[in-house]
C-alpha cells in the first residue's frame, strides 16, 4: 500500500512539473512572438522611412510639397510594384514620402509604433495634435483601434480645452501627465461606443450596464491609472444605505474615484448626495497611504450656473461633467477650441 502511495505523489509532482514545463515553454513562445513581430514592424518602419528619404531626396529633388499625383510618383509605383509586387501603391508610396517628410530625423521615429499607428498618425496636421498622440502610444501601448477610437473622440481637443498655450505643448510634447484631480477630467465624457441612442427613454442602470458591459472601453475613455473596484458600492451612514454608481482606484494620484450618472440634467441635490460619499469615503475607507477622493457626476446637461453655486466652498474634489453617445463634430470642436485660445 505504502508503494502505491509513493508511486501516485511521484506521478503528483512528475504531472505538476511537466504542468509548469507547458507553463513555461508557453511563455517563452508567446514572449518569441511578441518580439519577433516588433522587430518586423521595427524593420518595416524603418525601411518605409528610407523609401521615402530615396523619394525627397533623390526622384523630387529634395521637394518635399511635390504634388501627390506627380507623373515621378506614378511612374515609380509602376516600376515598384512591377518588381517588388503589392504594396507600392499611389497611396502607400506618398505615406513613406509623408513619413521622411514629418520625422527627417530617423531617431524621431518611435521603434515602439508600427507602420499602421503611422498611417494613422501622418493623418493630423497639427504637430502638436500628433505629438501627443504618438506620446500615449507610447506610454499607454494603445493598438490601432485605441487611436482610431481617440482620434475620432478628439481627445487631444477635449483636454487642450482645460489648459492654456504653455500647457497644451507640453500636452503634445509629453503626453497626458496626470498630477492633480482636475487631470483627469474630460468635457464631454464620449460614450459612443455604448449602443444607448441619444435621447430616448432609458433608465441610468441601463447607462451604467452599458458602460461596465464595455468596460475596456469605458476605461480608456476614463484615461490611464483608473482600475474598477466595482459597481453599486452600498455605503451605511447612520442606518441607511447609499449605493455610489461606479467605484474606480486611480494608480497615479492614490485616491478612489466616485461616479454617479445621472439620466438628464445635473440636479443640485446631485451634488450634495456626491458630497456626503467623499466624506465617507475619505473617513471610513481611505487607508493609509490614500489621498483626498475624487467625485463626478456625470449627466446629459449641466447648468453651469447652478454648478457653481452648488459646489461653491466645497472642500472636496467635486465635479461636474456632461457625457455624449455620439463622436463630436471634429470642425464644430476645433472652432470651440480656436475661441477658447482667441479669448485669452
Amino acid at each position: 500500500m505504502n508503494e502505491f502511495k509513493k508511486k501516485d505523489n511521484l506521478w503528483c509532482s512528475d504531472a505538476n512539473s511537466y504542468g509548469e514545463l507547458i507553463r513555461n515553454i508557453g511563455f517563452i513562445l508567446e514572449t518569441g512572438k511578441k518580439q519577433a513581430v516588433s522587430a518586423v514592424n521595427q524593420a518595416m518602419v524603418r525601411t518605409y522611412w528610407e523609401i521615402g528619404k530615396y523619394i525627397v531626396e533623390y526622384e523630387q529633388a529634395g521637394n518635399a510639397k511635390a504634388e501627390y499625383g506627380s507623373e515621378t510618383l506614378k511612374r515609380l509605383s509602376r516600376d515598384l510594384t512591377d518588381r517588388y509586387g503589392n504594396g507600392f501603391g499611389m497611396s502607400n508610396i506618398n505615406k513613406m514620402r509623408k513619413l521622411y517628410s514629418t520625422y527627417p530625423i530617423l531617431q524621431t521615429v518611435s521603434a515602439k509604433l508600427s507602420w499602421s499607428h503611422y498611417v494613422e498618425l501622418l493623418k493630423i496636421e497639427d504637430p502638436l495634435e500628433r505629438s501627443f498622440y504618438l506620446k500615449e502610444c507610447e506610454q499607454e501601448n494603445w493598438g490601432v483601434r485605441e487611436l482610431r477610437r481617440q482620434m475620432k473622440s478628439m481627445l487631444f481637443q477635449r483636454l487642450a480645452l482645460s489648459k492654456d498655450k504653455t500647457e497644451v505643448i507640453r500636452l503634445s510634447t509629453e503626453g497626458q501627465v496626470i498630477e492633480k484631480a482636475e487631470d483627469i477630467l474630460k468635457d464631454p465624457y464620449v460614450f459612443e461606443f455604448i449602443g444607448l441612442p441619444e435621447l430616448p427613454v432609458y433608465k441610468e442602470g441601463d447607462l451604467e450596464n452599458a458602460l461596465i458591459n464595455n468596460l475596456s472601453q469605458f476605461l480608456l475613455e476614463l484615461g490611464k491609472g483608473f482600475t474598477y473596484v466595482g459597481r453599486q458600492q452600498k455605503i451605511n451612514i447612520g442606518g441607511r444605505i447609499y449605493k455610489v454608481d461606479l467605484v474606480f482606484y486611480h494608480r497615479i494620484l492614490k485616491c478612489f474615484v466616485l461616479i454617479d450618472l445621472k439620466r438628464g440634467e445635473v440636479q443640485h441635490e446631485d451634488i450634495g448626495q456626491m458630497n456626503l460619499y467623499l466624506n465617507y469615503f475619505r473617513e471610513e475607507m481611505n487607508t493609509e497611504g490614500d489621498t483626498e477622493p475624487i467625485g463626478i457626476v456625470l449627466g446629459a446637461y449641466e447648468d453651469k450656473l447652478m454648478v457653481k453655486y452648488a459646489t461653491q466652498n466645497i472642500s472636496n474634489q467635486l465635479f461636474v461633467s456632461r457625457y455624449q453617445f455620439y463622436l463630436p463634430d471634429k470642425e464644430q470642436f476645433e472652432q470651440e477650441v480656436r475661441r477658447f485660445w482667441g479669448g485669452e
